[in-house]
């Protein structure tokens, strides 16, 4: 009788990444700044419980890998502010135990209404790893 042992297919490798959004003050724009009692919701989705009532100087976004845009209204106070994020998408295999992941590219903005936003920039064109990817001033 013969007996082996095989490696167990065990997925450690990361999943999609998620797009990192920090706010900073508009008054000093190399200090983080905290929205206060945020919401965030994509468009036609439920609310991202995580966020509902916080306050951080930093949010991280599930871009739809479905699509070549993600709308997210968020919410801070009682100011709501609406913001379309446009990129391209490139579904990479990672291992036969994880599957596939998408990293996003080409990263854009459109659509912001600027109610409590007053200025975006983004840092970073492609979302390959969770960090910092775009900046909001308010």
């Amino acid at each position: 009788m013969v007996t082996s042992c095989q490696k167990d297919d065990i997925c450690i490798d990361p999943v999609t990444p998620k797009l990192v959004i920090r706010f900073y003050d508009n008054a000093n724009p190399t200090d983080y700044k905290s929205a206060t009692d945020l919401s965030i919701w994509a468009e036609g989705l439920d609310p991202l419980t995580e966020y509902q009532g916080q306050t951080s100087d930093s949010i991280a976004l599930q871009l739809d890998p479905n699509a070549d845009f993600t709308t997210y209204h968020i919410v801070t106070d009682t100011t709501e502010d609406v913001i379309t994020i446009n990129y391209t998408r490139d579904e990479v295999f990672v291992s036969r135990s994880c599957g596939f992941k998408y990293n996003f590219g080409s990263i854009n903005l459109t659509d912001v209404s600027n109610n409590w936003i007053i200025n975006t920039e983004i840092t970073n064109l492609t979302v390959e790893d969770e960090t910092e990817h775009i900046k909001i001033f308010h």
